[in-house]
């Protein structure tokens, strides 16, 4: 019977392993011409504002640590490739607000089809069984610390 590795080990497998899958997902995406292309920071843009709509950049830029100068170059991007509006703060009507589309609503719900495709091939390909529910819940646990 093999030992149990020490739990700093595994944790940096999990890291090492994470990295690799995403990885290898993206590269797999960047296939998909019903996708669009975008950097790293328009997805955390993009991720934030599915969970906050109506929010102000500022509230954007302090809930994402983004600087306000990378901030408003993802935004500008984002709105050219119609995935994010900015509207009038009905709270305020000097403020603005932004809100993600509803292409961006289309192309989130292509690329969690390609990503549920992706990995159901590849867990089926490996032979395996997995509690895919303790997985998420691992990585969403993790998630939460990171950003507490």
């Amino acid at each position: 019977m093999q030992a149990r590795r020490p739990r700093g080990d595994q944790l940096a497998d999990l890291a090492d392993l994470v990295m690799t899958v995403s990885r290898a997902v993206k590269a797999h995406v960047a296939d998909e011409p019903s996708v669009f292309e975008l950097s790293v920071t328009e997805v955390t843009v993009l991720r934030y504002l599915d969970h906050h709509p109506d929010v102000s950049p500022s509230t954007v830029a302090a809930a994402t640590g983004l600087q306000r100068s990378n901030l408003s170059r993802a935004l500008r991007d984002l709105e050219s490739k119609g995935l994010v509006r900015r509207s009038v703060d009905p709270a305020d009507s000097r403020g603005v607000v932004v809100r993600s589309t509803e292409l961006a609503a289309e192309n989130l719900t292509t690329l969690r089809g390609i990503w549920a495709r992706l990995l159901g091939d590849a867990l089926e390909a490996s032979g395996e069984q997995h509690d895919i529910a303790s997985a998420v819940a691992v990585l969403r646990a993790l998630e939460r610390g990171l950003h507490a």
